[in-house]
């Protein structure tokens, strides 16, 4: 398959996914009470601040994935839906809170949630779309919903211990390139693993299925981490809504800047030098950080991880015994999301 077809393909699967969850989404965080709901639509795109229409929000990967899951296991796609609202919120709601402990005022060219009403109604409305997503997958009709549940638990679990590290981070100089991956293994790949999977566990499929979904599902989160990082130093504004150089502004330890200090040589030691610094840096400190996680090795090494691990994840479908529609299009969704520009 071409690598334009895989975009084809991706993007219908994106475009098909929201215009399935969108709705159900909708009809969750219409119980919400009147302040977090507003504050939960704009988040979501769904609404700007004087309370107009707005233009959407994020792809909707996760979404996706737990639609394409339960299809994956032989079953309507709808068998998923409760399973694709549940992470989109629990995805929405570590958002929230991510936003506020970054001290980030902007998401997608947006003003954040916490920016515009303050902290405690970020943490609120993270919080009331973390107990929605139980909710919603408890009431949702399948029988499998409990361990579904107990699944989403387990994995939101995971993604706080994920983000607790990523936090312990900034206080220390020592950060190796194994801590790093398994943070990431927390904060990003778990939420992805358990997006794969969730739909076949409402379908109540056979458990190696569901391990090897799982399976996918940790392999592309790593590899959209590790991308994502790199879109953090060398991405285009435009297209990530962050400033140019933005994860090199917050001097953070991410996974290309960690291996070229580890494995860096001389420019790995003038980097951690910087890092270790303090103070604010012009562009040109920041474009010679950028140079010497280049030179140190950082930038080549992520990108050939993220390639190895999303080849890792479609060598377990391969070897699964599930409907070729669904196999090509988790295929397909998994190199549009690797292949971003960086």
């Amino acid at each position: 398959m071409t690598a334009t077809a895989d975009v084809d393909i991706a993007l219908a699967v994106l475009r098909r996914g929201r215009d399935t969850v969108t709705p159900a989404l909708r009809a969750a965080v219409a119980r919400l009470d009147r302040a977090s709901r507003e504050q939960a639509a704009y988040h979501l795109g769904w609404i700007e601040l004087d309370g107009t229409p707005g233009h959407g929000g994020g792809k909707a990967v996760r979404p996706a994935l737990a639609l394409l899951s339960a299809a994956a296991a032989g079953a309507p796609v709808q068998a998923g839906l409760p399973g694709a609202v549940a992470v989109e919120l629990v995805h929405n709601f570590s958002l929230l809170h991510d936003d506020l402990m970054d001290g980030d005022t902007e998401r997608r060219h947006r003003r954040t949630v916490w920016a515009h009403w303050g902290a405690p109604a970020a943490i609120l409305t993270g919080d009331a779309l973390l107990a929605l997503a139980v909710e919603v997958l408890l009431e949702g009709g399948s029988p499998h919903a409990a361990p579904a549940a107990r699944l989403l638990a387990a994995t939101t679990r995971e993604l706080i211990r994920g983000q607790a590290e990523d936090v312990a981070f900034e206080r220390r100089s020592d950060v190796g390139v194994e801590e790093c991956l398994s943070m990431a293994a927390g904060k990003t790949a778990s939420l992805l693993a358990t997006s794969a999977a969730i739909g076949s566990v409402l379908a109540g499929a056979p458990v190696g299925l569901t391990a090897t979904l799982q399976t996918y599902g940790t392999e592309l989160g790593m590899a959209f981490q590790l991308v994502d990082d790199l879109l953090g130093i060398w991405g285009d504004p435009a297209v990530t809504g962050k400033p140019v150089l933005s994860d090199l502004r917050s001097r953070k330890k991410s996974l290309p800047v960690t291996y070229a200090v580890h494995h860096g040589g001389t420019a790995g030691r003038e980097l951690a030098r910087w890092l270790a610094g303090a103070g604010e840096d012009g562009e040109a400190q920041l474009r010679r950080a950028a140079a010497l996680v280049e030179d140190g090795g950082g930038r080549d090494w992520a990108a050939a991880e993220a390639r190895r691990r999303i080849a890792l994840g479609e060598k377990a479908l391969a070897g699964a015994d599930l409907p070729d529609g669904p196999r090509a299009e988790l295929v397909a969704l998994g190199r549009y999301l690797v292949d971003r520009e960086f």
